[in-house]
């Protein structure tokens, strides 16, 4: 008999619940972006920039705004983003996290979506660490025999 697994939706409770805001954080290597998602235009805001502003390579804000794209979305929300560490395309992917967890609480029917694409998995990926003795991660230093 094969077994049928079942997976429940994420119910995550609001950050704050009497506030308009639906919150998200999304990390990558050393990045994490705060999200927040509120009913408006369309307008993104990175770190108090533009995303065309923040982000100069398409690729770029391509991987912040493709949640939004896939659920057809993009006019709906205004995206307001807090993100520190890491590089920028680190910093684009921990957007992007932040803003599928944030948008699964406003449209729990379409987290199924969002999962298949891969937008809900962390990528856990991280720098490995440098060792004693060594160069660096696995870099050693020449040995010498004589």
């Amino acid at each position: 008999m094969a077994e049928e697994i079942v997976t429940q939706p994420i119910k995550t409770p609001p950050a704050r619940p009497n506030s308009p805001y639906t919150w998200g954080t999304g990390r990558r290597k050393t990045s994490v972006a705060r999200v927040r998602l509120v009913t408006g235009k369309g307008e993104i805001t990175v770190n108090g920039r533009t995303i065309d502003n923040y982000f100069s390579e398409v690729k770029d804000r391509a991987a912040v705004t493709a949640p939004l794209d896939l659920l057809e979305e993009r006019g709906k929300f205004d995206m307001k983003v807090n993100v520190n560490g890491g590089g920028i395309t680190g910093q684009a992917f921990a957007i992007r996290l932040g803003l599928a967890r944030a948008l699964i609480q406003l449209v729990p029917e379409k987290e199924a979506i969002l999962r298949d694409s891969g937008f809900l998995t962390r990528d856990s990926r991280m720098k490995e660490r440098k060792k004693y003795g060594q160069k660096g991660a696995r870099k050693r230093f020449q040995f010498s025999k004589r």
